[in-house]
């Protein structure tokens, strides 16, 4: 009896050890995205950009805390931009026939952080991660609000985005909605304008600005 007792005793603390140690390795932070389409919109514009605009994605994670695999990520940042043939619409990056990738990784980062940034980054870039054309050591500040929704992100010379919460003045048609979802999964999500944001690197055989537009997506994510 006391022995089947001391073995059910051993496996409560085996799982509870395992437990414990998943929710430690849990990942933690804030997430910014700008596409070169409006995203906080309704169908008349959607209707009439899709094809043409849309093709290109900024996406950015900040670690406010968790680890991957035992390695720390708290307070390094990674962003993912890509660049496909075709809109990147209801889908998100699996609309793209054909798509490109560059990997920025926050110079911070020691060799195993940086390897775990990677990894990171391709398993969110979904079919983009068979073509990352680049990836690239930058410095990289990313800070987000919760509350006024207020966000700014820089990496290197190469991104940058400025952007705040969209709001009833933003609306022109007053049918806009989150119109197509945001390309990685997002909680506490805001539709944002972007004041200002671009990519200005090479890699992808193209350069976009996105001023004064409803093309970004701010929140947390969790994973």
């Amino acid at each position: 009896m006391r022995r089947n007792l001391l073995v059910v005793l051993c496996m409560i603390a085996v799982i509870s050890s395992s437990l414990t140690a998943k929710a430690a390795d849990g990942l933690f932070g804030y997430y910014m995205e700008n596409r070169t389409c409006q995203v906080y919109t309704g169908p008349c514009f959607a209707n009439a950009e899709i094809g043409l605009a849309g093709r290109e994605a900024t996406m950015a994670w900040k670690f406010t805390t968790g680890s991957m695999d035992e390695v720390s990520l708290k307070g390094l940042s990674v962003v993912l931009v890509v660049a496909s043939s075709d809109t990147l619409a209801f889908q998100g990056l699996k609309d793209a026939r054909t798509i490109k990738s560059v990997i920025l990784v926050d110079d911070k980062a020691n060799s195993a952080q940086r390897d775990k940034l990677i990894e990171f980054a391709k398993q969110r870039a979904g079919k983009a991660a068979e073509n990352v054309v680049r990836i690239s050591d930058v410095p990289i500040q990313m800070n987000l609000d919760l509350f006024s929704y207020k966000a700014n992100l820089a990496a290197g010379k190469e991104v940058s985005l400025k952007t705040r919460k969209a709001n009833k003045g933003d609306c022109v048609c007053s049918n806009e909605s989150n119109y197509y979802p945001p390309l990685a999964p997002v909680k506490n999500l805001a539709a944002g304008v972007a004041i200002e944001g671009g990519f200005k690197g090479r890699g992808l055989g193209t350069r976009w600005e996105m001023n004064n537009a409803r093309s970004c997506y701010m929140g947390t994510f969790a994973f």
